[in-house]
């Protein structure tokens, strides 16, 4: 399903990826692992005036259209208040403003809050989570993204299309295929229903994927427990390892669109939270390759005529 290039650098080796189906790429040098950036995880210092916390949450968070947000147990869901999508909803998982482990439950209702706000978009939709400064949220309290447009974003476009293609020509589902190999590849982790693995070429560091059975969000509450599961155990392996910080995407495809795709989750961890790691680089960037811009380049334009700054 990929392809592997070796060569020495240093006094180890550099190694280049590439995915077959996609033609995405990736590098991994081992070696850089002996410059310990990362640092021992403590958490951030309280946020003051936190908008996703019970206080505020009523009064500063927007409705939907008919005039309410959707709870489901300790979960709130609303609009995004910032939206870089046709539909953007954020879902609040905890009441918790930094709670240091997540239940079953909790993340659960979080994803029922996303399923339930789905039902008021349509198009191409995924659901993502910044945890913690470093690795891109804006706010240290635990909450969902659910993203719904008319085009999917760069890596599920990617997939989607390639997986038609595929089974145009092979005439089975690549991620079928996919699937059982990965369930006897040396980067299995575990699972049955849903299979996780070490994903070959990485989008990021120490990128798990979940194989999911079913294409679209209106199938995914039938699997909830699996997939949440699947991916407490992804995050208490990232803490066994040191690391606290990550992004997840789950991407889905078109409800009654599906030609040999299949949707998945993808997490990634992230350097611990420090006085220095406040990241504009989350879930948009590392797991969608679509960086999320904030200055229109006509304005720089417009600021340069401005300023006078010779040409």
């Amino acid at each position: 399903m990929f392809t592997v290039r070796e060569i020495p650098a240093g006094t180890g080796i550099l190694q280049y990826r590439e995915e077959t189906l996609t033609g995405l790429r990736c590098r991994i040098s081992p070696e850089r692992l002996r410059r310990r950036i990362d640092n021992s995880f403590s958490l951030p210092g309280e946020q003051a005036d936190c908008p996703f916390c019970a206080s505020s949450l009523p009064l500063v968070t927007p409705l939907f259209e008919d005039g309410a947000r959707i709870h489901v147990g300790e979960s709130v869901t609303f609009p995004n208040l910032f939206p870089f999508a046709a539909f953007h909803t954020v879902t609040v998982i905890t009441r918790a403003h930094a709670p240091i482990q997540f239940t079953a439950s909790q993340v659960k209702d979080a994803f029922l809050g996303q399923i339930q706000a789905f039902r008021r978009s349509d198009g191409f939709q995924s659901i993502n989570w910044n945890y913690l400064p470093s690795a891109g949220a804006s706010l240290q309290h635990p909450h969902l993204q659910g993203l719904a447009d008319r085009r999917p974003g760069t890596i599920a476009e990617r997939y989607i299309i390639a997986s038609e293609r595929y089974l145009v020509r092979n005439g089975c589902s690549y991620w079928d295929v996919l699937k059982e190999q990965e369930a006897q590849a040396e980067r299995f982790l575990f699972g049955d229903e849903i299979i996780w693995a070490a994903q070959g070429v990485p989008l990021g560091e120490r990128e798990i994927r979940g194989y999911l059975p079913f294409a679209d969000p209106a199938s995914m509450e039938s699997y909830l427990d699996p997939l949440v599961s699947g991916i407490l155990r992804v995050i208490g392996l990232y803490r066994q390892l040191g690391t606290y910080a990550f992004n997840m995407g789950i991407y889905f495809g078109q409800a009654g669109r599906n030609r040999g795709f299949s949707a998945f989750c993808s997490l990634i961890s992230r350097i611990n939270p420090n006085r220095s790691s406040f990241s504009d680089s989350a879930f948009m960037e590392r797991l969608h390759l679509e960086p999320v811009i904030l200055t229109l380049p006509e304005e720089l334009g417009r600021f340069s005529r401005e300023e006078g700054i010779p040409r």
